[in-house]
C-alpha cells in the first residue's frame, strides 16, 4: 500500500543505494557537452605554440616521480664520485661547487617553465570563468522570465501567493556590472 502511494506521489522506491533514474535525454546532452569541451581543449592544444608545448612537456616531466628518481641517481652518483667512493672515477668536484651551480641554474630554468605553464593555465581558467559567468547570466535571465510567466499564470488562476512582495524583487534582472562595482567597492573598503 505504501509503495503504491509513494509511486503515485512520485517518491522513488527501492533501496537507498539505488541511484535515481536519469531523465530521458540527459545522457546525450551531457555527452554532447563533454565531447564539445574535449574537442575545444584539443583545438587549443593544437593552437599552442611550440614554446608552450615544450614548457608544458618539461613541467609535466619535472612534476613526476621519474624526475625525482633521475635526480636521486645523478646527485647520488655525483656525490659518490666526488667522495672517492666509486673506483676508477677521479674526483672532479671536491667542494661540490659545480653541483651547486648546476642545481641553481636548473632551478632557474625549471621555475621559468613552471611559470609559463601556470600563465597558460591561468588564461584557460579565465576563459572557463568567463564561460561560467555567461552561462550563469543566461540562466538567471531564463529563471527571471520563467518566474514572471509563472506569476502571471498564478494571477490569472487567482492564486493569492502570486502577490508576494518578494516575487517582485526576484523578477528584476541582475545587472552584473553593478554587482562587480559593488564587490570592487567593498573590497577596497576592506569589507568581506
Amino acid at each position: 500500500m505504501q509503495s503504491s502511494l509513494k509511486q503515485r506521489e512520485g517518491v522513488p522506491t527501492g533501496s537507498p543505494s539505488t541511484p535515481p533514474a536519469q531523465p530521458p535525454g540527459f545522457t546525450s546532452v551531457l555527452e554532447r557537452n563533454i565531447d564539445a569541451l574535449r574537442r575545444k581543449r584539443q583545438e587549443d592544444d593544437k593552437k599552442a605554440s611550440l614554446q608552450d608545448r615544450i614548457a608544458q612537456a618539461v613541467t609535466r616531466f619535472t612534476g613526476s616521480m621519474a624526475f625525482v628518481y633521475v635526480h636521486l641517481a645523478l646527485v647520488g652518483g655525483w656525490v659518490a664520485a666526488n667522495l672517492g667512493i666509486l673506483p676508477g672515477v677521479s674526483v672532479f668536484d671536491p667542494t661540490f661547487v659545480i653541483l651547486a651551480t648546476l642545481a641553481s641554474v636548473e632551478a632557474i630554468f625549471l621555475s621559468t617553465f613552471v611559470l609559463i605553464s601556470q600563465n597558460r593555465a591561468a588564461a584557460e581558467a579565465d576563459r572557463r570563468s568567463e564561460l561560467d559567468l555567461q552561462t550563469n547570466l543566461l540562466s538567471e535571465h531564463e529563471i527571471t522570465r520563467l518566474l514572471t510567466l509563472t506569476r502571471a499564470i498564478a494571477e490569472h488562476l487567482g492564486i493569492q501567493e502570486a502577490n508576494d512582495p518578494s516575487l517582485e524583487e526576484l523578477e528584476r534582472h541582475v545587472a552584473p556590472e553593478k554587482v562587480l562595482d559593488r564587490l570592487t567597492r567593498d573590497g577596497e573598503n576592506g569589507s568581506p
